[in-house]
């Protein structure tokens, strides 16, 4: 990390305290009070203090669903923002969703057990649906140790403390995005330490579903959308499977549901589209999952140009 000024350090110190004291006060009522307040709250204000997403959000409806009123659209919306409330008071609380075996179940189970003993290299791909901070978890049960790659915060102190709280989601540790940060060094560009970390036979978690202006174009509602191809050329290069992921919120409280779908990887002489035809069945599969349930996903960040 480069030296940072006395008075920028200290600007960092102070938002760090002021997290640890709103993630104190969200940990002292209940977890369904928590989360259901957060709800309510995110629906009335996040569309007020934050219209540009807001509206970006319905611009992306239109698009998805055209054949959907203005109403229903915008209902679509304000439910987005009570999920997004929901996951904000969930993630100041992860520890004690992972902790209650009750709270999260495994929709194929079956499935995933038949190769639990022999997972080799993988990539896990999902997407901002329901709580995506879960959507890991039958991996890090499976004793997989996968790492995952995160956004890293400016703030030290605060990414610091974000990476501690997910460290018994991913036993195998955090990739920052840019230059890798914290576990695994930071001598290392991120897309060369995720390679080399999956060749290794290393399990690497990634969400997938927003817009990447490196990414290749491929339909996503009907329309082009650059598309994060990194799960594709990883698991095309190392010979790792692709396991797509989603975690579906049940209900309004803390209860999830995990599906588990392995993406086939053509490997022909033609890499170039054998990662262009995966990305796209990826990006399909989103669709599909975003369909089933609009109002958990997260329609106010960019997709399309």
């Amino acid at each position: 990390m480069k030296p940072v000024s006395p008075l920028r350090d200290l600007q960092f110190r102070l938002e760090y305290l002021l997290l640890r004291a709103v993630v104190g006060t969200v940990r002292m009522v209940p977890l369904n009070f928590a989360v259901r307040s957060a709800a309510w709250t995110w629906r009335r204000l996040a569309p007020r203090v934050n219209p540009k997403r807001h509206n970006r959000a319905l611009a992306n409806l239109a698009v998805a669903f055209p054949e959907k009123s203005e109403a229903e659209r915008l209902e679509i919306a304000l439910r987005h923002w009570e999920n997004l409330g929901r996951v904000m008071a969930e993630t100041m609380r992860l520890d004690q969703i992972i902790a209650d075996p009750s709270r999260i179940q495994i929709a194929n189970q079956k499935v995933f057990d038949r190769y639990a003993g022999k997972l080799g290299p993988i990539v896990g791909a999902s997407l901002h649906l329901g709580n995506w901070e879960l959507a890991i978890w039958p991996l890090t049960i499976a004793g997989a140790s996968p790492a995952a790659v995160y956004r890293s915060v400016n703030n030290p102190y605060v990414d610091r403390y974000l990476r501690e709280q997910r460290k018994d989601l991913y036993p195998g540790g955090l990739f920052g995005r840019g230059r890798v940060e914290g576990d695994h060094g930071d001598s290392q560009r991120t897309a060369r330490a995720i390679m080399d970390y999956v060749r290794r036979g290393g399990r690497l978690g990634l969400v997938c579903d927003l817009y990447d202006s490196t990414g290749l174009p491929v339909p996503f509602f009907g329309k082009d959308a650059p598309t994060v191809a990194i799960p594709a050329m990883i698991a095309r290069r190392t010979g790792g499977r692709i396991w797509m992921s989603r975690c579906v919120r049940r209900g309004t409280d803390s209860r999830f549901e995990i599906e588990l779908k392995e993406l086939r990887v053509p490997r022909t002489a033609n890499q170039g589209e054998d990662v262009r035809i995966a990305t796209a069945e990826m990006t399909k599969q989103f669709e599909d999952w975003v369909r089933e349930t609009p109002e958990q996903w997260m329609w106010s960040n960019r997709r399309w140009s």
